[in-house]
């Protein structure tokens, strides 16, 4: 089976819930300008929503049940992951995201930009919904991090970083969601004890994103990372960024690291459909 075959079967168990997730995003852009229509179909297009799936799993096989808060906090962090596509496309200058024209090959930068705020804003009217402090607290110091691991990338492109200031960046700019998607959700659900569920979603997002540096370099030969200048663990191992594929395997090997101890994490949970469904989807991400 495919990646996507076998993703697809895994989001099955949870299929109800995230398609609740899609809905609520539709709803938010009923009423549309012209700039929102196309803020709408990028929204609304097919994507993972991985970040969903992995919080929903967690939370089923913790026992606790997916009410219309979670739903609202899992659009959220959809609306937050969007906006920041959005504003990164901007920054790398590219013209396709999820095999469609980017809102700034669409619309130009500045349209861009202003539409990736607009997500954002959305995303901010959301949250003041919620009325959880907490949740308020929490997702303004995401995004700072998020910003930071963006700032830093930009900031170091053609330099060589060390493996510590690249798994760092990694967390910031995309293991940090991760974590809060799912840590957010169970302060949602008043479930006090988030420490494993915490490593968890820290190990399974920077996992998730060397495994799309992995592909940048190995599916993408003539455009990719390397050419806007942004080394990973690859050119990090090889210590070269014209020979980056002799860095690959101790990059394997690194990232099948961070999948592991996250299911580390996972099999300390009582045995059920939700686990094996968090164990397989783990697995995937391995290369």
């Amino acid at each position: 089976m495919t990646f996507n075959n076998d993703y697809n079967t895994i989001c099955k168990t949870v299929e109800e819930d995230i398609n609740s997730v899609r809905e609520k995003i539709s709803k938010l852009y009923e009423e549309v300008t012209e700039i929102d229509t196309d803020i709408k179909e990028f929204l609304t297009s097919p994507a993972k929503h991985i970040r969903a799936v992995m919080s929903f799993l967690y939370l089923k096989a913790l026992g606790i049940k997916i009410n219309e808060k979670q739903i609202a906090y899992q659009a959220i962090i959809e609306l937050i992951h969007n906006a920041s596509l959005i504003h990164d496309d901007v920054i790398d200058k590219a013209e396709i995201r999820r095999l469609k024209p980017s809102l700034n090959q669409k619309e130009g930068n500045h349209i861009a930009v202003i539409g990736g705020d607009l997500v954002l804003s959305t995303a901010l009217k959301e949250i003041a919904k919620l009325n959880n402090p907490k949740i308020l607290d929490d997702l303004a110091d995401t995004f700072s991090q998020m910003c930071y691991g963006e700032i830093k990338q930009y900031s170091n492109r053609y330099k060589i970083p060390t493996l510590e200031e690249y798994i760092e960046k990694t967390y910031l700019k995309t293991g940090v969601l991760f974590e809060k998607a799912l840590t957010g959700a169970l302060t949602l659900a008043g479930y006090n004890h988030k420490e494993n569920a915490e490593t968890f979603a820290k190990y399974f997002g920077i996992a998730f994103q060397m495994n799309n540096d992995l592909k940048n370099i190995l599916e993408n030969p003539q455009n990719n990372d390397l050419q806007s200048g942004i080394y990973t663990a690859a050119v990090i191992f090889s210590g070269n960024p014209d020979t980056p594929l002799s860095g690959i395997e101790k990059a394997k090997s690194l990232l099948n690291n961070y999948v592991s101890n996250a299911k580390i994490v996972i099999e300390q949970l009582d045995e059920s459909l939700y686990k094996n469904a968090l164990l397989k989807l783990s697995e995937l991400i391995k290369i």
